[in-house]
């Protein structure tokens, strides 16, 4: 299939008089539809001419808090025992698990001490017996994050999420560019300046890698970023679009959105590229793949009916189905860690919100507003973009903090396992 380059200022009128299979190649490049998995549903579909659509109401989640452990962090010794004890404090704090408060109150007592590049942590009960006794080495921050993580387990069972990394796009640059942050978005940095669209990252197992689409050539093709050398390569640059990549669980594939066949649809693929097993085959447009914890199944956005749904499909083929959201527009799915969920967006009443939805059965029910949801390892947390900052919802007490913003427009999170 040859390649054409594509015009870049087409107007969202223009796109609306041409024909369905035309108008996706010009919003591929022109920048309305820089990513498939996530613009082509939640943006130019929003252009398309629509039936009148029936009002929806709205479900709420409701959160009940639960008991906390009662937790007191005291100073934390050595020279870099106050920059510690800020971080950890954080991190605990955001963890959602603990009630913090004064010794006198406290079930656990969080101690130790920080300098040198190591901090010896220990954490004892009320009767002062030693459940946490760790030695850990780095920088404040990575210390800080590895030994709330060791106290979530140890003290709740949970994994932690302190110790997790998040990408996203932002604009800070005047471009859209990939960066990297810690979990809470301190730390950021720009991972691409490839001053033209680079969209749709996705975080392998333990921040080791990045996929993303970038338009370096003038096309959308996935590109691969070995985060600790820094090193980048493209992988899949078949004619047509290359979009939206998604990491298997295992690290070893991906699943994305191509387009070399004629219609966008979901393939297979190594990391390393190469030849791409086809997944579906709709007349509509798929995007937004995710895959189940087991790498055994993917959910995804089509709108082979006219409007974005969820389906789901086995990662080794056959015929998909549909799951339920609960609402008429459903797209950018994420499939929860303890594979009983999942997020997404939906949009009812002209804006988008996020959802969650229970696998074994029971409709989707709105936690926020914002787009494209991504979960926390522990199934618990989500981060999502609201506008231009991305928000972490604690879905347990209800909780919405801000952890990004000052950067321009932010979108599309990922986040690491």
């Amino acid at each position: 299939m040859k390649r054409t380059t594509p015009p870049r200022n087409i107007s969202r009128a223009q796109a609306e008089a041409v024909s369905s299979a035309g108008m996706r190649r010009r919003k591929l490049a022109a920048g309305y539809l820089l990513r498939l998995p996530r613009y082509t549903l939640a943006g130019w579909l929003l252009f398309l001419p629509l039936s009148p659509v029936v009002a929806e109401e709205a479900a709420t989640i409701t959160v009940r808090k639960g008991d906390r452990v009662s937790l007191a962090v005291t100073p934390l010794g050595g020279s870099s025992g106050d920059a510690v004890t800020s971080v950890l404090r954080h991190d605990l704090d955001l963890a959602g698990w603990f009630q913090l408060v004064p010794e006198a109150r406290a079930s656990y007592l969080v101690g130790g001490s920080a300098s040198g590049g190591a901090l010896q942590g220990k954490v004892t009960d009320s009767r002062g017996s030693i459940v946490l006794a760790k030695t850990y080495t780095g920088s404040h921050r990575e210390v800080a994050h590895q030994f709330a993580d060791d106290v979530v387990e140890t003290l709740t069972s949970n994994l932690g999420m302190a110790t997790t990394k998040i990408a996203f796009v932002a604009t800070a640059s005047g471009s859209k560019e990939i960066y990297l942050a810690d979990y809470d978005g301190k730390n950021s940095r720009r991972l691409t300046s490839d001053e033209s669209i680079s969209v749709a990252p996705s975080l392998g197992p333990g921040a080791a890698q990045l996929a993303y689409t970038g338009y370096l050539g003038g096309y959308p093709d996935v590109y691969l970023i070995d985060l600790a050398s820094g090193a980048r390569k493209k992988v899949v640059s078949s004619p047509g679009t290359n979009s939206g990549a998604a990491i298997s669980p295992d690290g070893r594939g991906m699943a994305l959105t191509m387009s070399k066949d004629g219609n966008p649809e979901i393939y297979l693929t190594s990391l390393r590229g190469g030849s791409a097993r086809r997944l579906t085959r709709t007349r509509g447009v798929e995007s937004s793949p995710t895959w189940s914890p087991d790498g055994r199944q993917l959910i995804y956005s089509s709108d082979e009916g006219g409007r974005p749904q969820l389906f789901r499909i086995a990662a080794g083929g056959g015929a998909s189905r549909r799951v339920g959201g609960g609402f008429a527009y459903c797209t950018d799915p994420s499939w929860s860690p303890d594979g009983k969920k999942v997020a997404y967006t939906v949009r009812s009443g002209g804006s988008f919100s996020v959802a969650v939805m229970e696998l074994g059965g029971g409709g989707g029910r709105i936690v926020a507003s914002g787009q494209n949801p991504v979960w926390g390892r522990n199934a618990r947390h989500l981060i999502y973009n609201l506008g231009s900052n991305l928000n972490l919802l604690d879905l347990q007490s209800g909780r919405i903090t801000t952890i990004v913003s000052g950067l321009g427009k932010v979108s599309e999170p990922t986040w690491s396992h």
